[in-house]
Formats: C-alpha cells, structure tokens, sequence
C-alpha cells in the first residue's frame, strides 16, 4: 500500500490545475508547469483538493501512485512558493561570480568555468562564494545544482570545492610522517 499516493493534494487559492487526457497544466503566481501522467494512474480534482488513484493493485502501479502524487504535490508547490537551493564555494582562490545568464567559476584549474543557466533557473551569487538557485521547477533546480557540484567535488582532506550549504563533509586525518 502506498502510504504517500493516497495523501491528499492541497491546491491554494492562486494556483489553476487544468488535466485533460493524463496531460496536467498547473499554473500560479510564479509561472506555468506542465507534465504527462502515466495512464495506469489518474487524477481526481475535487473541492481544492486532488487524489491520485489507480485501476490496479499492483506493485509497480501502487510505486507509480506515489510517484504521481509528489511530483504533482511539487508542481504545486513550485507555482505558489518556488524551490532554492544553496551551494557553497571554499578554497583559496575559487570564486563565483554572475556574468548575464552564466557563472563565472574560478576552482583552481587553469581556467574559469563558464556555466550557462538552464531556462527557468535563476542565481545570485553573494561574497564571491554562496550560489542561490532558484526556480519553480524541483526537478531542474536539483539538477542544476548537482551539476555546478559536480564540477569541483568537496574533497575530504581540507573540503575545498563545491557542497550544499546543509552538507556535512567528513574529514579524514591527513598523512602522518612516522619514523
């Protein structure tokens, strides 16, 4: 039984849900969303509220309705509130800074890193080493995140690189000169 499909959706008062043939349209004061719905699940809108229900009970079906319900629950959200998400630039030397729709990336290689924004995600960079992103959709503010990570992992030793601000990078003792 899927505990999370059977929750229900809570639609406020700014944001619209058009579904029409597994095809759902949720719009809110930040902007427009749109994403297809598996046919083995469906929606049911009723009084500001949306329950996601399926034709069969079975295993793949029951995941599908849990699935169905959080990204439905995060487009949602998305509209009303937005998503954002901190990372965090340590080391000596390595910068960000905003250039257009780009950033700017110093990470101790030999050049800077030109990173585009994908559409629909912002930034601001503040004291040349916080990045915020922000955007309505989850999915691509993650993503985006992960990406700008990806390009300098935090290292172990001293932590130098990209993190999450809420990330806890473990240290590891360094070399010890034993005679």
């Amino acid at each position: 039984m899927s505990r999370v499909g059977k929750k229900v959706i809570e639609i406020p008062e700014k944001a619209s849900i058009e579904y029409k043939e597994h095809e759902l349209v949720v719009k809110g004061e930040k902007g427009t969303l749109t994403r297809t719905i598996h046919p083995a699940v469906d929606l049911a809108i009723k009084d500001n509220t949306i329950l996601v229900t399926i034709d069969q009970e079975d295993r793949k079906t029951r995941s599908l309705q849990g699935l169905t319900r959080s990204l439905v629950a995060n487009m949602i959200d998305g509209v009303s509130k937005g998503f954002e998400r901190t990372l965090v630039v340590n080391g000596i030397g390595y910068r960000a800074e905003m250039k257009g729709n780009s950033i700017i990336l110093n990470l101790g290689y030999s050049h800077p890193i030109d990173f585009p924004l994908p559409e629909g995600i912002s930034a601001a960079v503040d004291r040349n080493n916080v990045i915020k992103l922000t955007g309505i959709d989850k999915e691509k503010v993650g993503q985006t995140a992960a990406s700008i990570r990806k390009l300098r992992k935090p290292e172990p030793y001293k932590g130098k690189g990209i993190k999450y601000a809420e990330e806890y990078i473990q240290r590891k003792a360094g070399k010890t000169g034993t005679k």
